[in-house]
């Protein structure tokens, strides 16, 4: 467990360092603060570790395995009567926990996260501070306008601001003032442009005309118009109902039934994979036994092995979304590793016995 902590720490941060940068260039250069994208992260955090926790259990059970062989403490211990499947039982039991742990994140953790996500991504792409209040930036919230602050005083006030407007064909406006402020309103957030001017240009008639104004009031609620929207994805939605209301959520989502079901059952036949990589990594390993060489080749092995458990997990997938009722497929790969983990303890219980003539010669 100890070593499983490691390699799950240093996977995720892998992981969770490529998302920070994605997110950081996105956020910070959105105008958002250190805290949204602090936000953001955390909320990213448990879809990466449901990812990497398979990953740390086989390395940790390959790297103790290892050891044990490495320092004949395996040689020593099967001397004294221990079988390879009661060897094999507390790699079992070290598999189950970290079941456990996935089967929380990807049941309860990780759809709750997923959906918050959603949720604050919707919520800051209507951000009026993120989009406008930048000062000194020449800013294209929307197409055909461009919006500029020279500066923010303390108390909220804008000073020197452009606003061009182009979003017509017939004619573009540009309003400079000395002085605005941001208000909102039950039409939606305004600007109000102080002791300002604008200028009108028909494109038909190529005249411009300009008006001196006091105050003027701009609508902005176009300028900053939500990107997404809250409409549930199949990640977001609990594995009761997705298990329970098949239909619904295919109305709801637009998602076929087989992709359904085979999300739902994924996220109980992914936390079965920690099983799989731990008995794979040990079983493997035991076969070879004590070499003074080391036990390479059984890595790459078992290394091997559990790309081949992938690819039958890659086959099935097109045959159960397109048929739900063949949605048991989706347990097929963890079987299979199962099984494979079975037939290498079985061969490392009963190791190999010379042929009968080579007997009776060396009798």
């Amino acid at each position: 467990m100890v070593l499983f902590g490691f390699f799950a720490l240093v996977l995720v941060s892998v992981y969770w360092i490529n998302r920070a940068v994605l997110l950081f260039d996105r956020l910070i250069a959105d105008g958002h603060s250190a805290g949204v994208f602090l936000e953001f992260t955390a909320l990213s955090l448990p879809p990466v570790i449901h990812t990497v926790l398979p990953m740390a259990t086989f390395a940790a059970a390959i790297y103790v395995t290892n050891r044990l062989s490495s320092e004949s403490e395996l040689t020593v211990v099967q001397a004294t009567g221990y079988s390879p499947w009661r060897l094999a039982r507390p790699v079992m039991v070290f598999g189950l926990i970290v079941m456990l742990m996935m089967l929380t994140l990807s049941n309860i953790l990780v759809p709750r996260s997923l959906a918050q996500l959603k949720e604050r991504e919707v919520e800051i792409s209507g951000s009026v501070s993120a989009r406008l209040l930048r000062e000194g930036v020449f800013l294209h919230p929307s197409e055909g306008i461009t919006f500029y602050i020279r500066d923010i005083d303390e108390t909220g006030e804008l000073q020197d601001v452009f606003l061009s407007d182009r979003s017509r064909e017939e004619r573009s406006i540009t309003y400079t003032a000395q002085s605005a402020f941001l208000l909102r309103s039950d039409d939606g957030p305004r600007l109000v442009m102080l002791r300002g001017m604008a200028q009108t240009l028909d494109y038909a008639t190529q005249r411009l005309a300009t008006t001196n104004f006091s105050d003027f009031s701009y609508d902005i609620s176009g300028l900053i118009v939500s990107d997404g929207d809250l409409a549930r994805s199949i990640r977001h939605i609990s594995t009761l109902e997705l298990l329970t209301q098949v239909q619904a959520v295919s109305e709801e989502t637009g998602e076929a039934p087989g992709r359904i079901l085979e999300h739902a059952h994924s996220r109980f036949q992914q936390p079965a994979l920690a099983v799989v990589a731990a008995m794979i990594g040990f079983s493997t390993l035991l076969v070879g036994g004590f070499s003074r060489f080391g036990v390479g080749r059984q890595i790459v092995l078992a290394i091997f092995l559990l790309v081949v458990v992938k690819l039958i997990e890659g086959m099935i997938t097109s045959p159960v979304r397109g048929n739900p009722m063949l949605w048991p497929l989706i347990y097929v790969p963890s079987l299979v590793g199962l099984g494979l983990s079975a037939a290498f303890l079985g061969w490392a219980a009963r190791p190999f016995r010379p042929r009968r003539k080579v007997q009776e010669v060396a009798a």
